[in-house]
């Protein structure tokens, strides 16, 4: 599927973009060959191919969930402005 000047420049506008008029037979070009590259995969037979949620079939490798660091709740709630039962007490913003 070829396109022309008047279908560039319609792309052009929906998609809000400012195109030089010199460049416009190149975009033409461009555009032209992703759409027929789109074309061609169109035309492979693709029912017998399962659909996969992601390219790769792998297991992700997870880590041992351990603690790093100990607990320094009171270390870092002495310097609150407030705090109550382990919590920060903040000023209420929405009404």
């Amino acid at each position: 599927m070829a396109l022309d000047r008047s279908d560039v420049a319609k792309i052009a506008h929906l998609a809000r973009l400012a195109i030089d008029e010199e460049a416009v037979p190149t975009y033409a070009q461009n555009l032209s060959n992703i759409l027929e590259l789109v074309e061609q995969m169109n035309q492979i037979d693709t029912s017998g191919v399962t659909p996969m949620a992601h390219p790769l079939h792998m297991a992700q490798r997870l880590r041992e969930d351990v603690v790093s660091e100990v607990n320094q709740r009171e270390h870092f709630q002495a310097h609150a402005p407030s705090t109550e039962a382990g919590l920060f007490l903040v000023p209420k913003v929405i009404e």
